[in-house]
């Protein structure tokens, strides 16, 4: 259970509640996303990657045959039955560990690579990067990846999100657009700014793909009861058949941010 101030005006949610969702409708990123990370120089073979917050292993499954060697770390228990599942039934040896993020602890000089897809904005920055920044090895990497769709530039988007914040009106997570990417002041005494980009991606859906991957967000699957998350289901189908042809594409914007560990 996760509850900040800062998200959803303060109302808690739990990611373990939309696993099953999450595992089926969230695995959603191109290959172009994974080029792109490739491109940057991580998740490469020889690799060591720690990656934080990865939920049902999304980011260690798809590169895994990319030859690094992942740990991944979630807080919510259910997501990490998941990803162990998954991987399990791809022949994939990575490690998963139920744990906050910031309370990951490996020894010194460990990692090679850190990575928080999605997930950042949920971490306390006081604790996590000092933390981060003891376990890569030097000019070790921490990078910061976010992929959000455009409800400004895709109507269906947008009647999504109004029909998510009529079931949760807390809900924060709506209403994204582009931002020009910029090196936070908070990682400067730790960090250099080592690539940044920003792209967008046309990404592929059904009715029902594009619908587990409404229910799957935190604003319907993480935080709602059993019976308005069925009502939410029930109505957002009804509003596809209106508005969405069978299969369509939702246009996203990804950003990549890595860091390096300051000599």
């Amino acid at each position: 259970m996760i509850k900040d101030s800062n998200i959803d005006n303060g109302k808690a949610f739990d990611w373990g509640k939309a696993s099953t969702d999450y595992g089926k409708y969230r695995d959603i990123y191109p290959q172009e996303f994974y080029e792109a990370i490739l491109a940057l120089g991580l998740c490469t073979k020889g690799q060591k990657v720690l990656d934080l917050g990865t939920g049902t292993g999304v980011i260690p499954r798809n590169m895994y045959k990319y030859g690094a060697t992942f740990v991944g770390v979630d807080i919510a228990e259910n997501q990490i039955v998941e990803a162990r599942k998954m991987s399990e039934e791809s022949a994939m040896d990575i490690e998963y560990i139920v744990s906050p993020a910031e309370k990951v602890n490996f020894p010194d000089d460990t990692f090679d690579a850190a990575i928080a897809c999605q997930c950042f904005m949920y971490f306390d920055k006081a604790i996590i990067l000092p933390n981060i920044v003891r376990m890569l090895k030097p000019n070790g990497v921490f990078a910061i990846l976010f992929l959000a769709w455009l409800p400004d530039e895709s109507e269906i988007a947008k009647q999504s999100e109004k029909l998510v914040q009529k079931y949760n009106p807390s809900w924060t997570g709506g209403k994204m657009k582009r931002y020009t990417l910029e090196t936070p002041e908070w990682s400067k005494e730790l960090f250099d700014a080592a690539h940044k980009r920003t792209f967008d991606i046309h990404i592929p859906f059904t009715r029902d793909s594009w619908n587990g991957r409404m229910r799957a967000c935190r604003g319907i699957g993480a935080s709602l009861d059993d019976n308005a998350i069925e009502s939410f289901n029930r109505e957002h189908k009804e509003l596809l058949e209106k508005i969405a042809p069978e299969k369509f594409n939702v246009l996203h914007y990804a950003t990549m941010l890595v860091l390096r560990v300051k000599k």
